[in-house]
């Protein structure tokens, strides 16, 4: 896919254009590329954080403390790792073709769904079909 295309700064993508044209494409590719770089940055910080932290501290309550921190630092480093693998799985997407499509139904997935996650790989509605049996064989 050629991503030479320039993306206007007030671009917004919509119904009344042809579904994932190349300037739709560049518009998510964009999205994707700004908040893979914010989760980069703040996963540094935290590493960066948990670094210069690693004192012990002489006062239980002061260690359990300070543990429950570094443990919530830890989860939070881990799922932002989570998400940037399916930016980069939804980036794939983008260069594949695929990208804005249900992988189950294969129809357009909704452009109010893509914009507010972007990562998303099934439609509202396979969504919550999926939702849906994940609860009934959890309730089992």
């Amino acid at each position: 896919m050629n991503m030479t295309v320039t993306v206007p700064p007030d671009y917004r993508p919509s119904d009344d254009e042809p579904f994932m044209n190349a300037v739709m494409l560049a518009y998510f590719r964009k999205k994707l590329l700004n908040w893979r770089a914010e989760l980069l940055v703040e996963s540094n910080e935290t590493l960066h954080h948990l670094q210069e932290n690693t004192a012990t501290e002489p006062d239980i309550a002061d260690r359990a403390s300070s543990e429950t921190n570094r443990s919530l630092e830890l989860r939070t480093r881990d799922r932002a790792r989570k998400l940037i693998s399916k930016i980069d799985e939804a980036l794939e997407r983008i260069e594949g073709g695929a990208f804005g499509y249900c992988e189950e139904t294969h129809e357009p997935i909704s452009l109010s769904r893509l914009e507010a996650r972007p990562i998303a790989t099934l439609s509202l509605e396979a969504q919550e079909r999926h939702e849906r049996m994940e609860k009934t064989h959890r309730d089992e």
